[in-house]
């Protein structure tokens, strides 16, 4: 059975998140691409800057 872990699961679904926001929220294929790109890294940089804050929450 697959178990990823859970910076892979968030990738993932920033990634999925990211392609329907693009294509539901900008009109032109470029805009698309731009804002699932810009979507995708706030989405991954947010995870990983909140799991170092829960980190040293947790310390």
């Amino acid at each position: 059975m697959l178990h990823p872990s859970h910076l892979a699961a968030v990738i993932l679904f920033a990634l999925f998140a990211s392609v329907v926001f693009g294509i539901t929220m900008r009109e032109t294929p470029r805009r698309m691409i731009r804002y699932g790109a810009y979507c995708f890294v706030l989405f991954v940089g947010s995870a990983v800057l909140l799991s170092w804050v829960m980190f040293f929450i947790a310390r």
